[in-house]
């Protein structure tokens, strides 16, 4: 094992991170909003993929022209979402809304499943099929691309939590709910955005990795478990830590697959998640 292989594999770490670190924000904010877990979370990148492809294949759009109409149609599919499945069971125990989303991840997985059956397929993109050189270290363009974008994407959705209305007002019901209210915030109508927003997340970040990826219905489950891992390694609720988190379980995942087999690269990745909650459940940029 040379130095070069070590640094290639760092450096293809940070880049699968930024991806991870933009599942793990759009997971983080409903947790800090609203306390949910969305397990479908992963279902949500699927189904952008998905649309990526059919995009490319049916109308001929690169992955990244179609990056909008993703963000735009899971934005949607996030209001949706909350208005028919999560406000209903809001009021009603944790063990419901955790088996409402469960039920979501069961119904999306399946139903592209019947749809698409489980062949792969995957979009091209004129912009992401190349290597770029870097002394000895070698990175592909599609990767890099998705990691500017998963930045882009982040800092963007920090400056709106930052700096306008909605965001100061997002966070303010995340503080504390029964205060924004009687300030005149309607909680209700800022949940549904935040879902929109966190699905919206999904779809760009479905965007930016088919150029380098195949679709099929089980790719959840290789963002969303890690994505898991970097919310918790973060801190719940906390979408700066969440995208920190995200980095680290990138650069876990494939310098362990590197160092020892691709096939225990996952587990060192819990080891390292199970490690955060035994020693400090609250993340390391928790508070």
């Amino acid at each position: 094992m040379t130095l070069e292989i070590v640094l290639q594999s760092v450096v293809s770490g940070l880049m699968f991170g930024g991806v991870i670190a933009l599942v793990a924000v759009g997971v983080s904010l409903i947790w800090g909003i609203m306390d949910v877990i969305n397990f479908a979370y992963g279902e949500y990148l699927m189904w952008a993929m998905y649309l990526t492809f059919f995009l490319y294949a049916g109308a001929g759009l690169d992955p990244l022209v179609s990056l909008p109409v993703n963000a735009l149609v899971l934005f949607g599919a996030g209001v949706l979402t909350y208005r028919l499945v999560i406000q209903r069971v809001m009021r009603g125990p944790v063990f419901a809304q955790l088996l409402s989303t469960f039920g979501l991840f069961v119904l999306l997985r399946y139903t592209a499943w019947l749809v698409f059956r489980p062949d792969d397929r995957q979009a091209q993109s004129l912009v992401s099929n190349g290597v770029l050189k870097l002394g000895e270290l070698r990175v592909s363009t599609g990767e890099l691309v998705a990691f500017v974008g998963s930045v882009l994407a982040t800092s963007a959705l920090f400056c709106f939590l930052t700096w306008t209305k909605t965001g100061k007002a997002l966070r303010a019901v995340a503080q504390d709910r029964e205060a924004a209210l009687a300030l005149g915030i309607e909680p209700d109508r800022l949940y549904a955005i935040a879902w929109g927003i966190s699905a919206a997340a999904a779809g760009v970040a479905g965007s930016l990795v088919s150029p380098f990826m195949y679709v099929n219905p089980l790719v959840g489950d290789v963002f969303l478990l890690p994505g898991f891992a970097a919310v918790a390694l973060g801190g719940f609720g906390n979408v700066y830590g969440a995208f920190a988190g995200g980095l680290v379980i990138g650069v876990v995942n494939v310098t362990g697959g590197t160092l020892t087999m691709p096939k225990v690269k996952l587990a060192l990745v819990y080891l390292v998640f199970l490690a955060v909650l035994f020693m400090r459940p609250r993340g390391l940029w928790g508070r």
